[in-house]
Parts: C-alpha cells; sequence; structure tokens
C-alpha cells in the first residue's frame, strides 16, 4: 500500500531547520508498523539531509563549510540573474539532495537517537518549500 502526502513548510530564513517534528505531525497517525519513507522536497535551491539533532552549533557548521565550499559572488557563474545567493544554491543542492528515505519500524520513523531531518534553506528568501510525503508499507 502506498500513501501520499504533500507539506509545505513555512518560509524560513537561510539555514538548517530540524524539520522532523513538522513531518512527524502530518504523518505520525498515519503510518504502518513496518514500511518507508520517501521525503521529496520540489525545489532546486533548498535541500533535505539527516544528522545532528542535539547540538544547534552542527547547523551553523554546515552553514560555513557550504558558505566556504561554495561562496556567493564568484565571477565566473553566468546564472546571476535572480541574486547572488541562487547559483550557489542550486550547487549546495545537488551535493545535499532533493530526497530522503528512512524506515518505519514499529510504526515509528526510525532514525537514529542524535538523528534529524533537516531543511537546508541555501536562499536568503527561499519562502515556502513544498515537501512530498510517500509512505509504503
Amino acid at each position: 500500500m502506498i500513501n501520499q502526502y504533500n507539506l509545505t513548510l513555512p518560509a524560513y530564513c537561510r539555514g538548517y531547520h530540524l524539520i522532523t517534528n513538522i513531518i512527524e505531525g502530518k504523518i505520525g497517525d498515519k503510518l504502518p508498523d513496518r514500511g518507508l519513507l520517501h521525503i521529496f522536497i520540489k525545489h532546486t535551491s533548498a535541500g533535505l539531509t539527516i544528522n545532528e539533532n542535539a547540538d544547534s552549533s552542527v547547523r551553523d557548521d554546515y552553514e560555513t563549510i557550504f558558505n566556504k565550499l561554495i561562496p556567493e559572488g564568484d565571477s565566473d557563474y553566468t546564472h546571476t540573474v535572480e541574486g547572488a545567493d541562487d547559483m550557489p544554491a542550486h550547487v549546495k543542492t545537488s551535493l545535499v539532495g532533493c530526497e530522503l528515505t528512512i524506515p518505519i519500524t514499529d510504526g515509528k520513523l526510525n532514525l537514529g537517537t542524535w538523528q534529524g531531518v533537516y531543511l537546508c534553506e541555501f536562499r536568503n528568501y527561499g519562502g515556502p518549500r513544498g515537501i512530498i510525503l510517500t509512505i509504503y508499507q
């Protein structure tokens, strides 16, 4: 059996935002005993990842590292009409990815103790973000 849900996240500022609770709030009572949750973000300048959910300094370090790897304002960029943060956002999204798959065990997301789902917002003003949640049983 497959069930699918649309989720619209509110606009977040640039950065790495834990959204595990929002996802669980949308589908927590709909999870089967066993299965998989596939999460897909419908954008090219924001991504999804799973990482440390306890220490917020991880989120700050993500921002620092990604900005060093993919700086804004590089004179080699040709896609610049949407602002200095746009092309770097596309590259960051390609590195992080636009989808995740999480096992479901005993009716809950089977994440590790310190794992959480992040929205990686790479634009300064990205706006609301659409996510598709697909549950496979």
